[in-house]
């Protein structure tokens, strides 16, 4: 009898058992809590409404959102934080003579909330006075550190031919890097090394609070009340995403699809991309999202790692009727990977923007996000094509930078990287700067498909998920593969879904 020889990638194990998991627990539950939690959120509802009516002087109330953005307690207040922002568009921005008078620091914060929220903001006329055609901030050398820190943020928000902010985009980055040694604030010190890092416009919602929390509890100026609610807050939805997680992992072991030698065992890991997608403690989907996505990490392994290309057609054609599009997709790639066949970078992001697996597990969050499904729900989503295609893109190109090394060494179809070098002649390093430039580009498609779709009838948090999935595959696979790799993810499970945050009663 012949022995089919199998690739091996060597996966090591989980290190969350069931019994582990099950053993989490959490005393911030019940009414005690829940009153406390209402108590602040009145009176930072008060706090909002006073600072909306301040028009004339906005940077304290913009502060205010930004930092309950940050601190991820901005969804208790949805209205009274649209109701600002339309305040200050009306009064502010419609009027030029309004936003010459403004200072660098409210312009650059002002902008960047308001195209987060969806607002068409012209680059032009809000920076024409402090941004000169080569990007250069002019009286930069008087410009105080948040300024630039915040102007460097706002350029995230740029759409396609907008040279103004990318020029500024490059300018800032440099300034902020040569002015750190001149920085004795440690806390702004942090924001800066962080934004370097991670800017904001591109980082995942719940691992920012984690982080800003802590930052912003050392900071002179912090607002006890504001911080007592997003502690408080972390602290109870902590509690639900360990309930939901229990009852995934109850799942999952009930599945014995864990026992499979070849593929990943990424339970917690399949749960951080559910709790990316919607992190709000009402959504109520998070266990089925789960599932779906331990059941295509399972998927992709079979076709990258165990199947012989015999097997695979076979097993396609079986589960076609379950995973068509996607399995189409991966057969394509054990095709290539069999024949030696490197494709075109075009050719091979054609079909990644299915491979990447995003689609049917948008499909999927789609649905569970609508409180009414109709026949026509999925024919629906269609108006969401290009915003889902490019955050898809982003996806695979991040996965690529992260984990294109590791694929190859275990045997894999070529990735972007390898195709584009093939295609072009660059070298390996020539060639991730190219794909770097490339989702840059793809992340100012995204934002003015996200700008149309907020004013659509699209509901908000499908379109927050769809965005989410393109900072999830940025935080997952940067400098390494957080998915594969469970001591990478260790601190982010234990820091989001273990270790609550001390300092309440």
């Amino acid at each position: 009898m012949k022995i089919t020889e199998r690739r091996s990638a060597s996966y090591p194990p989980t290190l969350w058992s069931n019994d582990f998991i099950q053993s989490l627990s959490s005393k911030f539950t019940g009414e005690k809590y829940e009153a406390r939690s209402q108590t602040l959120k009145e009176v930072l509802r008060n706090m909002i409404c006073e600072g909306n009516e301040m028009v004339e002087n906005p940077l304290g109330i913009l502060n205010l959102i930004d930092d309950l953005q940050r601190l991820g307690i901005a969804y208790h207040f949805t209205r009274e934080i649209s109701s600002v922002l339309e305040n200050i568009n009306c009064n502010c921005l419609k009027n030029h003579e309004e936003w010459s008078k403004m200072d660098l620091n409210l312009k650059s914060l002002g902008f960047r909330l308001l195209r987060q929220h969806g607002y068409s903001i012209p680059q032009v006329e809000i920076f024409k006075d402090n941004i000169d055609e080569n990007g250069t901030v002019m009286g930069h050398l008087n410009e105080d550190i948040m300024s630039m820190l915040n102007l460097y943020e706002a350029t995230y928000h740029s759409l396609e031919n907008e040279s103004i902010l990318d020029n500024a985009r490059i300018f800032t980055k440099k300034f902020l890097k040569q002015s750190i040694e001149k920085i004795a604030d440690k806390n702004i010190l942090s924001l800066i090394y962080h934004a370097l890092d991670f800017p904001l416009h591109w980082m995942l919602p719940r691992v920012e609070t984690r982080w800003f929390i802590e930052v912003y509890d050392k900071r002179n100026s912090m607002n006890p009340m504001v911080l007592e609610l997003a502690k408080l807050d972390f602290n109870m939805v902590q509690a639900v995403y360990q309930e939901d997680l229990k009852q995934a992992s109850r799942w999952w072991k009930n599945t014995c699809w864990n026992k499979f030698s070849f593929a990943r065992d990424r339970l917690v890991e399949n749960f951080m991309w559910s709790v990316s997608k919607n992190y709000l403690p009402g959504f109520k989907g998070r266990v089925d999202m789960t599932k779906v996505n331990a059941m295509i990490t399972t998927l992709d392994d079979v076709y990258d790692v165990y199947g012989t290309l015999q097997e695979l057609e076979q097993f396609t054609n079986i589960v076609n009727r379950l995973w068509q599009d996607l399995c189409n997709s991966y057969i394509i790639e054990a095709r290539w990977f069999n024949s030696k066949y490197t494709p075109t970078l075009n050719e091979f992001l054609d079909n990644a923007s299915m491979s990447v697996a995003m689609i049917p597990v948008i499909k999927h969050a789609y649905l569970l996000t609508l409180t009414n499904v109709i026949k026509d729900t999925l024919q629906q989503i269609e108006r969401a094509d290009n915003l889902i295609r490019n955050t898809c893109l982003i996806a695979r190109l991040t996965n690529d930078m992260g984990t294109s090394l590791d694929e190859l060494e275990r045997g894999d179809v070529p990735k972007s990287i390898q195709c584009y070098m093939h295609e072009s002649g660059a070298t390996e390093m020539e060639a991730r700067e190219y794909i770097k430039g490339l989702i840059m580009e793809t992340w100012k498609k995204l934002n003015k498909e996200r700008q149309d779709a907020i004013g659509s009838e699209l509901p908000h948090e499908f379109i927050e998920c769809v965005t989410n999935l393109a900072r999830m595959g940025r935080f997952m696979y940067t400098d390494g593969d957080k998915h594969g790799k469970p001591e990478m993810f260790k601190p982010y499970a234990l820091s989001l879904f273990v270790d609550p945050i001390l300092g309440l009663p």
